[in-house]
């Protein structure tokens, strides 16, 4: 988060506007916990002041289940094409598309593609989601299937 580097001078390892990781090691002490503790009391209380991200589309559980119609590798060796995000649905994913964090895929290749994984992720990016895994990060483009 942004605002704990500039308002705290904390950095946290990974955000989006569902969680946050961080991570205490050997290295810390009494110290480091004590303005860690501090300043994610100070995002709580300053919460109104913080400028919003845009909205993220969550998808039901349900729509993140997407159905496997080819072989992950046949899917992902074959003959692909990026198309734009809005010719997406319906078609067979090529890629592996994870949202960090929490790094789980959303997209495997082989799964056919549905509207609802599509808003998560293109909403996701709009708010500050990072897809480190995706061929197009932005997730304008979708590496689906060539048909």
């Amino acid at each position: 988060m942004d605002w704990l580097r500039a308002a705290c001078q904390v950095d946290v390892g990974s955000a989006d506007s569902c969680r946050m990781g961080v991570r205490l090691t050997h290295g810390d002490d009494d110290e480091t916990e004590r303005r860690l503790v501090e300043a994610l009391r100070r995002l709580v209380d300053e919460a109104g002041t913080i400028e919003k991200s845009p909205p993220v589309t969550l998808p039901s559980p349900s729509a993140l289940q997407l159905e496997t119609v080819m072989l992950p590798r046949d899917a992902f060796f074959g003959p692909v094409e990026q198309v734009p995000v809005d010719q997406a649905a319906g078609r067979i994913s090529a890629e592996t598309v994870s949202p960090y964090p929490p790094g789980v895929p959303v997209l495997a290749p082989g799964e056919r593609i549905n509207d609802e994984v599509l808003d998560y992720l293109t909403t996701g990016t709009a708010a500050g989601m990072l897809l480190p895994d995706a061929f197009d990060g932005s997730m304008k483009t979708v590496r689906v299937v060539a048909e």
